[in-house]
């Protein structure tokens, strides 16, 4: 199950397309990740919060984009595997967007499918580790229909 919460005020109908992009590529990166069926939480949050989980986790004190936390465990309700938690700037994003020249939904779902990739395992500190991770985070975004630039780091 994926459950999608926003820590923010939005519209409703601006919160209907944020949350409809970020199930689809949610959905989408579990599919071409694992035949396994897995439950994660994303979060679409905003730069004072994630910047305060940033320097709590990460001794960071800066906004980011987005963040991944790792759980691996079963969730007790469903019985499935519980991947982790992705927590998304939507004010990272909208700034991304803007600089990259796309959409918000677009950077959105990019955030999305980066922050999975994380909780399976995917880095990219390295350059192969960062070939292999854009390959396939551009892979899930072409199979939704988008095509963006890689994240800013």
């Amino acid at each position: 199950m994926i459950t999608v919460q926003k820590n923010i005020s939005l519209p409703i109908q601006e919160w209907r397309a944020y949350r409809a992009i970020l199930t689809q590529a949610a959905q989408a990166t579990l599919t071409a990740i694992s035949s396994q069926t897995a439950d994660l939480t994303l979060v679409l949050s905003n730069d004072a919060q994630i910047c305060a989980l940033n320097r709590q986790f990460r001794g960071m004190d800066t906004p980011t984009d987005v963040l991944s936390f790792t759980l691996d465990e079963i969730n007790p309700r469903s019985g499935r595997k519980y991947l982790g938690d992705v927590i998304i700037s939507l004010e990272r994003a909208q700034e991304q967007a803007a600089t990259a020249g796309h959409s918000t939904l677009a950077e959105l779902a990019l955030l999305t499918v980066h922050g999975i990739l994380h909780l399976f395992g995917y880095d990219h500190e390295r350059a192969a580790e960062k070939a292999q991770m854009w390959a396939m985070q551009n892979a899930i975004l072409a199979s939704l229909g988008i095509q963006v630039s890689p994240p800013m780091e």
